[in-house]
């Protein structure tokens, strides 16, 4: 992997489309959740403005620009707002893509997790920080890993249980992946592989980084890329990216 400042002009000549991660990419790593019974309790995190401004300049030079996230829509509405006409949100591990006010269901899950999600409920353990409402995947915040989780996950073979160092991802094998969102997003938009810039930073976004004719990684101990950038600064990982993108037009 080369370093962020090897990204050329010529490097992203065919660049279209860039893809980026949200949590330890566009806003820090870290959610802080409370359940009590059925309430759930949430800080959301917001964009900062250099970002903002950063993406509004990328759309401007005719760049389009995706946040695919394992998160759900509303709560990428909160955290995107102020930049909603520049951008399309793929969610719940590329379940579906909301663009220009419309929303593209890529997969159906429901038939998949009705069974599991109660066994889920049903878990008792200090660790289990609570369930982040989504509509497509199951995610479970955690302090740290526990063994029910697992074991009852393992028992679903057309599933996959993805531990973060936060929280289980919780979705159907090969069809719901963040890479199936960009392909379908590329397809919608009438792209190549060679057309789209990819940014990841952790295990669930391995997949999707292959599906980018260039793959940076924001945490290359945990996605690896064709560049990098340096985990440490003030700057988010999407800042460096798209600065240097910008520095070299």
């Amino acid at each position: 992997m080369l370093p962020i400042t090897s990204l050329t002009k010529a490097v992203i000549r065919n660049i279209k489309l860039i893809v980026l991660d949200v949590d330890g990419v566009l806003v820090p790593r870290g959610t802080k959740i409370k359940q009590f019974g059925n309430k759930t309790i949430f800080e959301t995190k917001k964009i900062g403005g250099r970002e903002i401004e950063m993406i509004k300049k990328l759309k401007e030079k005719g760049f389009f620009i995706n946040i695919n996230s394992g998160r759900g829509l509303y709560m990428l509405e909160e955290m995107f707002r102020e930049i909603m006409p520049f951008v399309s949100l793929t969610y719940e591990n590329g379940s579906a893509t909301w663009f220009k006010g419309r929303i593209y269901q890529h997969v159906n899950s429901f038939e998949y997790m009705k069974k599991i999600l109660p066994k889920l409920q049903a878990v008792k353990n200090t660790n289990i920080k609570g369930f982040e409402p989504k509509e497509f995947i199951i995610s479970i915040h955690c302090k740290r890993r526990v063994k029910e989780i697992e074991r009852i996950a393992a028992q679903e073979r057309k599933l996959y249980c993805i531990w973060n160092s936060e929280a289980y991802d919780i979705g159907v094998k090969k069809i719901q992946t963040k890479a199936v969102g960009v392909k379908a997003v590329a397809k919608l938009l009438h792209l190549r592989k060679n057309n789209i810039l990819v940014m990841g930073d952790n295990y669930n976004d391995r997949e999707m980084m292959n599906e980018g004719g260039v793959a940076v990684s924001a945490d290359k101990s945990r996605a690896k890329g064709d560049f990098y950038v340096p985990l440490k600064g003030k700057v988010l990982p999407a800042g460096l990216l798209m600065g240097q993108i910008l520095r070299v037009l």
